[in-house]
C-alpha cells in the first residue's frame, strides 16, 4: 500500500502565523500607548492627500509617522516627509498587500519612539488588504465619490473589517451619480458599527469632524490601561 500523502492547508497557516503576529504588535504598540490605523482604498482615492490634511491638522498635538506601502516608488514617503510626518516606503515586491511581518519591519526601519500615531498606507487595493491582519489597532478605508456608491457592494469585505471610512472628494459629487444615503446604507449593512464621514482632502470640507474623532480616540488611546 502507498504511503499516503500530505496535505498541508498552506493558507490557513500562513494566516495564523501572521495573526499571531499581528497580536505581538498590537500589544507593543498599546504597551506604548501608540495608535496604528491601517489605511486602505483602490489607488487613486486620495489616501496620500488625505494622510497630508490629517498630519497638518494635528500639528501640535500628535507626532504622526507613515508607512508608505507600494509596489515600487517613493514619491509618496516624500510628500509625507514635506507634510511634516515621520516617514519611510516600504516596496511590498509585487505583493498587493500588507501583513504583520511588514509592518514589524517598516516599524523597526522607521523607528516609532516619540510617535503617537502611525498610520499604515497599504496598497492601493479592495481585495487582498483587507484579508491580512497588520498589526494595527484600526481599519480605515477611503471610497472616493468617482468610484461609485456601488463599492461596498462590489468589495464587501474591506468595508466589514473596517472601522472607519472616509468617502473623499465629496468636491466632486454634484458631477458624479453618486448616492450618498445608499453608500451609507450599503456600508452600514456590511458594518452596522463603522463610523462614517465624508470629506474633502482637496477642500477640507468634512475635515473638522474626521479629525475631531480622530482626537477622540487618540486621546482615548494614550490614557487606557
Amino acid at each position: 500500500m502507498e504511503d499516503e500523502i500530505k496535505i498541508i492547508e498552506l493558507k490557513q497557516n500562513v494566516f495564523k502565523e501572521n495573526e499571531v503576529n499581528a497580536d505581538i504588535i498590537r500589544k507593543e504598540c498599546k504597551d506604548a500607548k501608540q495608535l496604528m490605523i491601517n489605511v486602505m482604498s483602490s489607488p487613486g482615492s486620495g489616501k496620500t492627500t488625505t494622510l497630508v490634511r490629517t498630519i497638518k491638522d494635528l500639528e501640535g498635538f500628535a507626532s504622526v509617522g507613515v508607512m508608505e506601502c507600494d509596489i515600487d516608488a517613493d514619491v509618496d514617503a516624500y510628500t509625507i516627509r514635506e507634510a511634516g510626518a515621520r516617514s519611510i516606503q516600504l516596496h511590498t515586491g509585487g505583493m498587493c498587500h500588507m501583513d504583520a511581518g511588514m509592518t514589524k519591519q517598516g516599524m523597526l526601519e522607521m523607528g516609532t519612539d516619540g510617535l503617537d500615531l502611525i498610520f499604515i498606507e497599504n496598497v492601493g487595493n479592495l481585495v487582498c488588504p483587507a484579508e491580512f491582519d497588520t498589526g494595527a489597532s484600526v481599519n480605515l478605508t477611503i471610497l472616493s465619490v468617482p468610484e461609485g456608491d456601488d463599492k461596498p457592494a462590489k468589495y464587501p469585505l474591506v468595508y466589514e473589517v473596517s472601522d472607519i471610512v472616509l468617502v473623499n472628494k465629496i468636491d466632486a459629487m454634484s458631477v458624479f451619480d453618486f448616492d450618498k444615503d445608499l453608500c451609507v446604507s450599503r456600508i452600514k449593512e456590511l458594518n452596522p458599527n463603522a463610523k462614517i464621514f465624508f470629506v474633502s482632502s482637496k477642500t477640507g470640507e468634512g475635515f473638522e469632524e474626521w479629525i475631531s474623532y480622530l482626537k477622540s480616540i487618540l486621546e482615548d488611546y494614550k490614557t487606557q490601561d
